[in-house]
């Protein structure tokens, strides 16, 4: 009976984990799909299309006037992201406390998926002098991938025991990066040889904009299947709105490492999020890189993030996942210093400093995932995960902000990148006085070997 009893165990074990892998697989193609957006969209396509189409609509002066107010051309599109960023601030405590009362946020993440899918398959029709109808698609796409990634970003804790989630986070992070890539080649295919598609290119623009959102829709599909939602008894703390955000804030003050944790990460994150939005703006603005060029450059942060990432998972095994982070900020500070020095029309210099970009950039945001997982109580995932989210779009309104700004100011797109430095600055030096070993044992949780 007890030799019964062992392998029943055993067999309930092994499957189990084939559960547990299932669901990561899924989990990692959440991040296959939406990366896109993030790729051709925000970082390669939207960014000087939507300058130019504001351009083409602005007055004398350089000036649109949305809704009455004169804003600089060439700035529409970093406000535009900032206001996005405002309105994600604004929906997810909605969502989060949804999510945390009824311990159902498959069909939130399928909600937020497939808005964000619907916005950026309609910039299609962006053409002529639309700007108000690109900011528009820009703020409700931007601002549902903000939502749909709290809900994702939740699931780790719960598919991943704590020694294999800087490896499964990091996995997620490649996955995106590698769908990037691969649609990256297919738009470069498209926009250098829309002549010989019998496409002008703006038509070439517009059908990689909306292929985005298709791909995002279509890819949705498998996470939806495979991740499963873990009902839970509602409790006292989960209130409606900002209540539930709020009383979310007076239970972290009682564990104050985890918000310093997370101050750190909304200071060198908002740096990370405006470099990956503004990239192209600078190559095409300020260096004169043509379409082309800014796709090639993107497309080598595409695939060296997806080794980056899996490095800098593997050196966070052997030094820590803190003291990586760390030294992905150093090399983020040094490697934006030296794009201000960038000369114009040097597309081999451009390429020197995406690849900088590449290799940090999906570990350092991969890291802090799963570092603040460890810092997270248990039973609170869903609710200290809204805020993690919130902490990642809280700020980075200021990053754009301030990028614009620099840019209505001064009118030098050097000015405007080189004042992102401070973010990476001011990051590391908060991050470094954490102590995240004792912050995990206040959190409640085991403190791993190395961390």
């Amino acid at each position: 009976m007890g030799t019964d009893t062992l392998r029943t165990g055993a067999a309930d074990g092994a499957d189990g984990a084939a559960e547990r892998r299932r669901e990561q697989r899924g989990w990692y193609f959440y991040d296959w799909a939406c990366s896109v957006y993030s790729t051709s969209v925000l970082t390669v396509f939207l960014g000087p299309y939507l300058t130019s189409v504001a351009e083409s609509a602005a007055d004398t002066d350089g000036y649109v006037h949305p809704l009455g107010i004169p804003v600089r051309a060439g700035s529409f599109f970093a406000y535009s992201v900032s206001l996005s960023v405002i309105v994600a601030v604004l929906v997810m405590p909605l969502v989060g406390a949804a999510a945390d009362r009824s311990g159902r946020k498959k069909p939130l993440l399928a909600a937020a998926a497939y808005t964000g899918a619907a916005a950026t398959t309609g910039m299609f029709f962006l053409d002529g002098d639309r700007y108000l109808l690109g900011g528009l698609l820009l703020v409700v796409a931007n601002a549902a991938q903000s939502v749909a990634m709290m809900l994702y970003n939740s699931y780790l804790p719960q598919i991943a025991p704590p020694e294999e989630r800087d490896a499964v986070s990091s996995r997620g992070w490649a996955f995106g990066y590698a769908a990037g890539s691969l649609v990256l080649v297919v738009n470069l295919v498209l926009y250098t040889g829309h002549d010989s598609f019998g496409l002008s290119e703006s038509a070439a623009v517009r059908i990689c904009l909306a292929s985005a959102g298709l791909w995002w829709g279509a890819f949705a599909l498998i996470p939806l299947r495979r991740l499963r939602d873990r009902r839970t008894a509602a409790r006292e703390a989960a209130l409606p709105g900002f209540r539930q955000l709020a009383a979310t804030v007076r239970d972290m003050r009682r564990r104050p490492l985890t918000l310093a944790f997370l101050l750190a990460y909304l200071v060198y994150n908002d740096g990370i999020q405006t470099v990956i939005s503004q990239a192209s703006v600078y190559g095409s603005e300020e260096l004169g890189l043509g379409q082309s060029t800014l796709i090639v450059a993107v497309l080598l942060v595409q695939v060296l993030a997806v080794a980056g990432a899996l490095a800098l998972g593997r050196l966070a095994r052997r030094y820590g996942a803190k003291r990586t982070i760390l030294g992905s900020l150093v090399a983020w500070t040094v490697t934006l210093a030296a794009g201000y020095f960038l000369p114009a029309g040097a597309p081999a210099w451009f390429f020197v400093l995406a690849a900088g970009i590449g290799l940090v950039l999906g570990g350092s945001q991969a890291l802090s995932r799963s570092l603040f997982s460890h810092l997270v109580p248990p039973g609170k995932e869903a609710e200290y995960f809204s805020a993690y989210e919130l902490s990642d779009r809280g700020m980075s309104w200021l990053g754009p902000l301030l990028f614009g700004l620099t840019y209505q100011l001064t009118g030098s797109y050097r000015d405007a990148i080189i004042s992102l430095v401070a973010f990476f600055v001011i990051g590391f030096v908060l991050l470094a006085r954490v102590p995240v070993r004792r912050a995990i044992g206040d959190a409640g949780n085991p403190v791993p070997e190395r961390i």
